[in-house]
């Protein structure tokens, strides 16, 4: 069966390369296509749309964007009514994601859409949940999501964290010599949050050297792009010596503990073990949108799914270099409250073989779509 997936950041691909491969178990003789960027391409998906510079943070980021993701969403919906596949999934991604099923609903597409990882998991959005609801079928992530989609009398499908069980945490490490150890510096993927982010942690590990003159660190990059603008500022800030290694997990590999941008990297790095310092800082404007959206006090995945504040969030103005280093000093003396939260967060996130049943789920829905 043919099976298109429709991705809008580098978080979105992960999950979309990991469900095909557990498809193609299923479904031996299954193609891709779909929307996405070099992990989809290198995984055999057939590209439509690189999707490389579509993502940005906040609605006043995104307006920029706007002409060029109606042009690509417009465009897609008329390809797939014109030749439906099998089963279309839509993965995170919901401004676009969600325009686009209702579009192919209004052009009268009778297909199976499944949206994994559907808006507002943590928001309670009535409206949001009703309108994925009325074109999709919702496959979460998160119990959270679920129960309140069924609060609501909405269909919701849910088999725990399809990529949990695809990070083994490592062995617990005992603190590091107090006058050193290894810290990762995760500042994330777009060019605002490195711009805004990296100067911090960059002062931040400069201030920890202080008392830690044999502390080393390396900096994760996510592509071309992100390490031109890292390298630039690392020098800016007389660091230009500083390691900087592709990808989180090359990053975190050998660190004691990360300074990481909350997102994807954040979940990624507690699943592997790692003890982690959150951070954020949007734009000033962006403060009061993001006021009116957020319903608990954290925003962190680990910190949510847990309701419980087991990893610190430094967030706009209180993620100054100072307190940077206070904290990440106080993790590397003493990450054992961490290590702790790990195992409850492994459990909450369900049970081992959530992959595969999400995968399940999509080719059931591939051959109910193909048998009506």
């Amino acid at each position: 069966m043919r099976y298109f997936f429709s991705t809008g950041e580098p978080s979105g691909e992960l999950l979309a390369v990991a469900l095909a491969g557990e498809i193609r178990a299923l479904d031996p003789e299954a193609t891709f296509e779909g929307i996405g960027s070099t992990r989809m391409r290198e995984a055999g998906f057939a590209l439509w749309r690189d999707n490389q510079g579509w993502a940005s943070i906040g609605p006043i980021a995104a307006i920029p964007r706007i002409p060029k993701l109606l042009h690509a969403m417009y465009r897609t919906a008329a390809r797939l009514a014109k030749r439906p596949p099998d089963l279309v999934v839509l993965v995170d991604f919901g401004a676009f994601n969600l325009r686009l099923a209702k579009t192919l609903r209004a052009r009268r597409y009778a297909g199976p859409i499944l949206d994994a990882l559907p808006p507002s998991a943590w928001t309670d959005n009535e409206k949001a949940a009703r309108a994925v609801a009325a074109v999709a079928v919702p496959l979460t992530a998160f119990r959270r999501q679920q129960a309140f989609y069924r609060r609501l009398g909405l269909p919701v499908a849910y088999f725990g964290h399809p990529l949990a069980p695809g990070y083994a945490a490592r062995a617990r490490r005992p603190a590091p010599p107090p006058d050193g150890g290894t810290v990762a510096l995760l500042p994330g993927s777009r060019t605002g949050e490195i711009t805004r982010l990296l100067p911090r942690l960059l002062e931040a590990y400069r201030l920890l050297r202080a008392t830690r003159p044999a502390l080393r660190a390396v900096v994760a990059a996510a592509d071309d792009a992100s390490e031109r603008t890292i390298r630039a500022l690392a020098r800016r800030a007389g660091m230009g010596e500083l390691p900087v290694v592709r990808g989180s997990a090359a990053a975190t590999a050998d660190a004691d503990a990360a300074w990481i941008a909350s997102g994807t990297a954040v979940l990624e790095a507690v699943l592997s073990g790692v003890p982690t310092i959150a951070l954020y800082a949007l734009a000033p404007v962006l403060l009061p949108l993001a006021k009116r959206l957020m319903r608990s006090p954290w925003i962190t995945l680990p910190n949510l799914v847990l309701d419980d504040a087991v990893i610190p969030e430094l967030l706009q103005d209180a993620a100054t270099p100072a307190m940077l280093a206070y904290v990440m000093d106080q993790t590397l003396r003493d990450p054992s409250y961490q290590y702790d939260a790990f195992e409850r967060l492994r459990a909450e996130l369900g049970p081992d073989d959530a992959l595969r049943s999400w995968a399940a789920f999509a080719v059931s829905l591939a051959l109910a779509g193909k048998a009506g």
